[in-house]
C-alpha cells in the first residue's frame, strides 16, 4: 500500500558533537516509522560549520538511507530520504532543516511510503 503525506520531526542533539558516528535522537515525529528515541546517526563530521553527510534513522533493527546539507551557524538546511530496510522499505522523504531557539531541530516536508506489490502465486 502506497501513502505520502506531511513530514514533521523534532530531535535533540545533546550526544552530537560534530564527528563522524555521532548522533541525535528523534523526540517526536508524526511517522510511527520514526518513533521517540529513533538516532539519526552521521557519517561524516563537521566541516567550517557545515555539514554534507550521508546519515542513517535507525529504529531498531531498520534503517532508513538518507543525506544531509546543513549550514551549522545558520541552523538551516535540507535533508533527504531515499530507502531502506525494514519498516523504512520503500521510504522517500524530503524536508526543510531548521534549528529553534531551545536547541532542537526540526524536520517539515514531504514523505511517501511506496511498497512493492506482494508476488503473486503461480
Amino acid at each position: 500500500m502506497d501513502r505520502s503525506g506531511q513530514l514533521h520531526v523534532t530531535k535533540e542533539c545533546s550526544a552530537y558533537q560534530g564527528r563522524a558516528g555521532d548522533y541525535c535522537t528523534i523526540v517526536s515525529s508524526n511517522l510511527e516509522e520514526i518513533g521517540a528515541g529513533c538516532r539519526v546517526v552521521y557519517a561524516k563530521a563537521v566541516e567550517d560549520g557545515r555539514l554534507t553527510s550521508d546519515i542513517s534513522l535507525a529504529n531498531g533493527p531498520d534503517t532508513a538511507a538518507g543525506h544531509v546539507e546543513l549550514d551549522l551557524a545558520a541552523g538551516s538546511g535540507q535533508i533527504t530520504f531515499s530507502g531502506g530496510t525494514g519498516r523504512f522499505a520503500g521510504f522517500n522523504a524530503s524536508a526543510e532543516v531548521s534549528a529553534d531557539a531551545s536547541g532542537q531541530w526540526h524536520w517539515e516536508g514531504t514523505y511517501s511510503f511506496s511498497r512493492a506489490a506482494e508476488p503473486v502465486a503461480t
